[in-house]
């Protein structure tokens, strides 16, 4: 289908758990497909790596031995409030923990296996219609994909509505991730809150827990651009996080960071490239549910792009088709996931809503679902 080896059927921009599953399922169905990542595998991402256990079928389908690979099982939650006061649930559906560093490692090695032409180490500099301009040289396709995560220089370049500058309530946070050595349960996934962010911890493979929190830049800016000095006076007014961070030790020299993340609604479509994973929309992470939204995401998009590199429906109806379903599947999650991050940004809301929630468990389980889908 392909006339030379640098024009392809579609083009996949980031690597991703969008990109890298969106890819592989359209090379399975005969779709030429070339995909871009600006690092190389493996490697870590800012990101709370648990997945919810709808997800699981599905990157099994992908490749992913996950039954086989001795992944924690997490089945219960643990939400804190800024001074100590605990709620616990157990959780419904559930999910598992899994790292980055080796879930999109597997994802790649499968893509490849599938015949995804995967260019690593590459940036994306622009895209015109069909041309990808890249630090490789220039690519072309009849159709490009956006899977470039959080935030990028694509969004700049697309001139991206989320990005103009007013008054926004849930835009410019900072993420940190650790890996660390920990005593807690396995089963147990914790969310503790404390001044304008929380910080959520779980298991993954190997005997290591997932450390990751989210904060407004601000109490970045107010501690000098220290995170540690953050980290003193901020999170540890929690004491869980107090406790977490003088027992539990790092196994990273210095803790990964992105900046800028935006919780603003965005667009699926810019200049006809097709949006999916966090490129799309990106729920609080507080709700834990951004990565099985990715994949379920490039399921929705493979099934409407088959239908069009077929010539069943032509592109306008493939990204209505897409954009419905989307919506239909992710934009009331999106905007629970909003109110849950408004009202858990403020330590006196987070400790008068855990209390007022603690005599109604079903609440909670209700709260639960609206973040949370259906096996795909």
């Amino acid at each position: 289908m392909a006339t030379n080896v640098n024009r392809y059927d579609i083009a996949i921009v980031g690597g991703g758990l969008a990109g890298l599953s969106l890819a592989i399922q359209m090379q399975r169905v005969g779709v030429n497909t070339v995909l871009f990542e600006k690092e190389q595998y493996p490697f870590h991402r800012v990101c709370g790596e648990y997945i919810s256990m709808e997800s699981y079928d599905f990157i099994e389908q992908l490749g992913v031995p996950l039954s086989s690979m001795n992944l924690p099982r997490i089945q219960k939650l643990t939400v804190t409030a800024p001074n100590g006061l605990a709620l616990h649930r157990p959780l419904k559906l559930g999910g598992f923990g899994i790292s980055r560093y080796l879930l999109d490692a597997q994802l790649a090695s499968q893509a490849r296996n599938a015949g995804v032409t995967l260019i690593e180490n590459c940036k994306v500099m622009d895209v015109d219609h069909h041309s990808i301009y890249t630090s490789q040289g220039l690519f072309e396709a009849n159709l490009i994909v956006g899977t470039w995560g959080k935030r990028s220089r694509m969004d700049a370049s697309l001139v991206r509505h989320f990005l103009e500058p007013k008054q926004r309530t849930l835009s410019d946070y900072v993420g940190i991730k650790y890996h660390v050595q920990a005593n807690l349960p396995e089963d147990t996934i914790a969310l503790h809150n404390f001044k304008n962010g929380y910080c959520g911890i779980s298991k993954v493979e190997n005997d290591t827990y997932c450390m990751c929190y989210l904060v407004k830049g601000s109490e970045l800016k107010n501690a000098g651009g220290s995170i540690q000095k953050m980290e003193e006076t901020v999170l540890k007014q929690n004491p869980h996080l107090k406790h977490h961070f003088e027992q539990f030790p790092s196994l990273y020299e210095k803790p990964l960071a992105i900046s800028q993340i935006s919780f603003e609604s965005k667009t699926l479509i810019e200049q006809k490239i097709i949006m999916a994973g966090d490129a799309a929309g990106l729920i609080t992470p507080l709700c834990g549910n951004g990565m099985s939204m990715a994949l379920h995401a490039s399921k929705l998009l493979a099934s409407e792009l088959q239908q069009y590199f077929q010539q069943h429906q032509t592109f306008d109806e493939t990204f209505g088709n897409y954009a419905n379903q989307w919506k239909h599947q992710f934009a009331n999650r999106l905007r629970a996931g909003r109110w849950i991050q408004s009202v858990f940004g403020n330590p006196i809301l987070t400790t008068l809503t855990l209390s007022c929630l603690k005599p109604f468990p079903k609440a909670v389980d209700y709260l639960i679902r609206q973040t949370h889908g259906k096996p795909f």
